[in-house]
């Protein structure tokens, strides 16, 4: 904006007046700025109230649509402290005998020390000063198979260290096998371990047949050795399972069995291992689902029954420096929390979404008779219209629900529903949930003003966006071609003024100097 110098010879304030003449201009610019800024919190709330929904379409609501929510199996085992079992959903109801025979182990060897005059050899002592012959070779079998040899040559320059480098980066000739090396220069030993459990990674150390072995001499000089009694070394070994008579073997402590995972803790007999239905897993599934609805339906409430906060208009950036942050802050939270007031599109999502919560679906009972039955038959309902707070009119109860103090005293229906009948109680929660999610995907589908799995006209929206920024740029451009016009008539008169008050100079020094 150019500097403007007005008010010189006539004394006025050029500045307020203009101001005041274009204000109506300077208004539009302001309301076309703040109704922009108000599309923006909009656009916001509604990104996130459709995250929240697409997360409940796509998550909570697709899984109650099939089967497994409804199959949910849990096995309880007379020792837990020796195995831990995780139930799928192909495991048999039966109970079953386990003996855990052994656990799987990984192989480790505690080398002998590494010595130079009653010393203990440092990393940086070299294979000759140890009496390793030159092109030595180290050897380490794997997994029991003589043709699957970890190896490493040595030099007689090669420092602890370097062979140490050596024997980390090998790898086996068959299976591609490493090992973990690892050298204590305080202990003066080597340590080897596997890099995993069972007989299949396990190793040993590799003594070749005749006296006067280079490599033999080379492992010893090194401390990759077995003690007599081996209690250095610990072979690596497979777990061992017997399940109702039957062996099974893991490199892991973990079994596949049947549906069932089995990972087993310590050695034990006479176990006995139960699975039935878990009536509480498709409880709380069902729990879940209403909780997800109900926080749904009371956020469209809250924001659909908020004061609209007429009084509350779009502060200027003027008048925000009159006022302190917070004060800027609460004011803007009025005008936020009412702008989906009455909004059609909330309504619409909220008594569409109820209205599948309402309905009655036919279901077949274990005696083979059928009725049509709703969310009421099992316990299932919103509370007393009047006795209920208005934002909290539409969240549904759950009869006996030990975390809802308006429902907790009453019979549960629920749990009784899915012990005598589970398959009646699945029959008609997957319609429900099919209803519910055919009904989410139509409100989704996109629009020429929506894009698709969204609930609100985002593309209208961004639409709306585009066209303030050129209301807000025209009305700025107003402004200044009035302002502009304004300033130029007033340096017109200031202009007419100088040249008065010069020619009355002039003839005030003209007749000064008659005297």
């Amino acid at each position: 904006m150019p500097i403007r110098i007005t008010g010189m010879n006539s004394g006025l304030d050029t500045e307020s007046i203009i101001t005041a003449l274009t204000q109506t201009k300077k208004d539009k610019v302001n309301t076309y700025t703040g109704e922009q800024k108000k599309l923006t919190w909009k656009q916001d709330k509604w990104k996130e109230l459709n995250k929240k929904v697409t997360d409940f379409y796509n998550g909570t609501l697709t899984s109650m649509k099939y089967s497994t929510a409804y199959s949910k199996k849990i096995t309880t085992a007379s020792n837990a402290n020796a195995v831990t079992i995780v139930t799928g959903d192909a495991a048999m109801n039966a109970t079953q005998t386990l003996d855990v025979e052994s656990l799987a182990k990984a192989a480790y060897l505690t080398g002998e020390k590494v010595q130079i005059g009653g010393k203990n050899a440092s990393k940086a002592t070299t294979m000759s000063e140890l009496g390793v012959a030159n092109n030595s070779e180290l050897k380490f079998k794997i997994g029991g198979d003589a043709e699957d040899v970890l190896s490493v040559t040595v030099g007689e320059n090669d420092t602890i260290a370097d062979v140490l480098k050596k024997l980390k980066e090998a790898t086996s000739s068959k299976t591609g096998t490493s090992l973990e090396f690892n050298y204590d220069e305080g202990n003066g030993r080597f340590y080897v371990a596997s890099k995993e459990m069972g007989a299949a990674a396990s190793f040993e150390v590799v003594k070749e047949e005749g006296e006067g072995s280079t490599n033999n001499l080379a492992m010893e000089k090194l401390g990759f050795v077995v003690k007599e009694q081996g209690t250095n070394y610990i072979k690596g070994t497979s777990a061992k399972i017997i399940l109702n008579g039957a062996e099974y073997f893991s490199n892991s402590n973990t079994f596949e069995v049947n549906g069932l995972t089995i990972t087993v803790n310590e050695e034990a007999k006479g176990i006995t291992l139960s699975t039935k239905q878990d009536t509480s897993g498709i409880y709380d599934n069902i729990k879940k689902m209403i909780k997800e609805y109900n926080n749904l339906m009371k956020e469209f409430a809250t924001l659909y029954n908020a004061d609209k906060a007429k009084k509350y208009k779009m502060l200027t950036d003027e008048q925000k420096d009159e006022m302190s942050d917070k004060e800027v802050e609460e004011w803007e939270k009025k005008i936020k929390d009412g702008l989906f007031s009455g909004d059609e599109t909330i309504g619409n999502v909220k008594n569409a979404l109820k209205e599948i919560m309402s309905k009655t679906f036919e279901v077949t009972a274990k005696d083979g008779t059928t009725s049509k039955i709703a969310l009421a038959t099992f316990g299932i309902a919103t509370g007393s219209y009047f006795a209920t707070d208005e934002n909290e009119r539409d969240v549904l109860h759950i009869d006996g629900d030990k975390d809802d103090s308006a429902s907790s005293g009453n019979p549960d229906l629920l749990s009784a529903a899915i012990s005598t009948d589970p398959d009646m109680v699945q029959s008609f929660f997957t319609q429900l949930s099919n209803a519910l999610s055919d009904k989410l995907f139509n409100l989704m589908r996109g629009t020429e003003y929506s894009s698709a799995f969204t609930i609100y006209e985002d593309k209208l929206m961004a639409s709306q966006y585009s066209a303030y920024n050129t209301k807000i740029s025209d009305a700025q451009k107003a402004l200044e071609a009035a302002q502009d016009k304004y300033y130029r008539k007033f340096a017109t008169m200031e202009t007419a003024l100088s040249k008065i008050n010069s020619n009355s100079s002039s003839m005030a020094g003209f007749f000064g100097g008659g005297n």
